[in-house]
């Protein structure tokens, strides 16, 4: 294979999907989509790190006006303010609120934000949609199996368009990859996926119980969750740590390969989940999530096989973040910053490499802690959300999509406590054959918070 002919099929496809993305003739800064459109009333909840990255990326592609803000710490709501000031058309300052529940009662929002911490996300994302706004979920959807039930169903009911943050579906080389080589036939028969994360993202310290911040509602942050003594504010790293708010390494990285991988195969719910794994290196610290453990996701024909390490090398340092798509004629290899085809039969490595867009958007280069080869991404996803709110169809990343790649997850969690395979049944909402682990796809909340049920929302 010569490199001419794969160079001119690579550019007249990154052409023609980019002109259908509607992004090659945007402009730097404040391109206004659906321009002619009445302003969107937008807010955010949760103004930590991807929250705000999120809706700064709105902020680029979009006519909306931002209106409110929701955080339980004032020092970040008021960063966060004195950004989207800065950054969008009218120069405004938003409201400011510690209680999402009291914004949307008091604002007529169309879009709502939402970048708090797992264990919010069920119970923001379904009073906005009862509010009448559409929704921007962060991923993963849920921390338990019902609440991303209970999700689904509000976004039906109501009739709002919902888009989970996983934006590897709008990752310009990853669609490039999947028209060419999924799409297209190269691989063959698939036989075989692997997924992994290498990364040593697992926080693991053990700071000393302190007094809570007057900046800071730490009984508001905590919510439903199970009550933990304060040590320490927890943004950012510090709460994806523990079980208490999330699923681990698992439910954080592998949420992104998984859908990921279903996306390019059309794959839907794993007939059968198995997971092993624990705490096997890093015994030391807090940190209650899994430092070591893989999982299998059964289809018809082939397995998903999950592995991540919070220690030690990866296992291959060219991909320490990726899905392997193993076909007879080959296999595609893709991450955040590349994807390749390697065919069998030695002919040459087609390659696709990530997009940025720093002289498009050189705002970005100034943004504190901003993933620069996420933000084209991004972007798109955003664009592909309000026009599925124009045209009332569902997104690219549909709440649904998002529910089976996040409960996936769970159910690989649940599988490595009870140290069995488990197999979810989506139309009765049971682990068949499995009493024990049907009661646990719903845990308790704290105190007065109401768990969310597919019945009753």
């Amino acid at each position: 294979m010569s490199n001419q002919p794969q160079s001119i099929k690579r550019r007249n496809f990154i052409k023609a999907a980019s002109a259908s993305l509607l992004l090659t003739s945007l402009p730097a800064f404040g391109f206004e989509f659906f321009a002619n459109e009445k302003p969107k009333k937008v807010a955010l909840i949760g103004t930590g790190w991807y929250g705000t990255g999120d809706l700064m990326r709105l902020i680029q592609v979009a006519n909306i006006e931002v209106v409110a803000l929701c955080d339980v710490d004032d020092n970040q709501v008021n960063t966060a303010a004195e950004l989207v000031s800065e950054r969008q058309k009218n120069k405004k300052i938003p409201k400011l609120y510690t209680d999402y529940r009291t914004m949307l009662e008091t604002n007529s929002l169309d879009i709502v934000l939402i970048g708090t911490p797992d264990h919010w996300h069920a119970l923001t994302c379904i009073e906005a949609l009862k509010s009448g706004a559409h929704v921007y979920v962060q991923k993963p959807i849920s921390v338990d199996v019902m609440e991303g039930e209970a999700m689904v169903v509000a976004a039906r009911k109501y009739n709002r368009v919902v888009q989970v943050g996983t934006q590897r579906k709008s990752t310009p080389h990853l669609i490039d990859a999947k028209k060419q080589i999924i799409d297209t036939g190269m691989l063959g028969t698939i036989g075989h996926v692997d997924m992994s994360c290498y990364y040593h993202m697992r926080a693991n310290g053990n700071p000393p119980e302190q007094e809570v911040p007057d900046f800071f509602d730490y009984e508001m942050w905590t919510g439903p969750a199970p009550m933990r003594p304060y040590d320490g504010l927890p943004h950012k790293r510090w709460w994806r740590t523990f079980r208490e708010y999330g699923n681990g390494i698992t439910g954080d990285m592998c949420v992104h390969m998984l859908d990921t991988v279903r996306w390019m195969l059309d794959l839907g719910w794993p007939k059968r989940i198995s997971s092993e794994g624990g705490i096997f290196v890093q015994k030391d610290g807090k940190s209650n999530i899994s430092d070591t453990q893989s999982a299998v996701f059964e289809y018809d024909g082939h397995n998903c096989n999950w592995q991540h390490r919070t220690w030690g090398n990866p296992d291959d340092t060219d991909y320490p973040w990726a899905f392997k798509i193993y076909g007879e004629k080959g296999v595609l290899m893709g991450d955040v910053m590349k994807a390749e085809f390697i065919p069998i039969d030695g002919s040459e490595t087609i390659r696709f490499d990530v997009v940025y867009e720093k002289e498009k958007y050189p705002e970005d280069l100034t943004e504190k802690d901003i993933e620069l080869h996420a933000a084209p991404a991004t972007r798109r996803h955003m664009i592909d959300f309000l026009k599925a709110i124009q045209n009332n169809i569902k997104p690219v990343a549909d709440i649904e999509n998002g529910h089976i790649s996040t409960a996936s997850c769970i159910l690989a969690n649940l599988s490595m406590d009870l140290k069995r395979p488990l197999t979810y049944d989506p139309q009765s909402r049971t682990v068949m054959n499995d009493p024990e682990a049907t009661a646990l796809l719903q845990r308790s909340y704290r105190g007065k918070w109401v768990h969310p049920h597919p019945d009753t929302v």
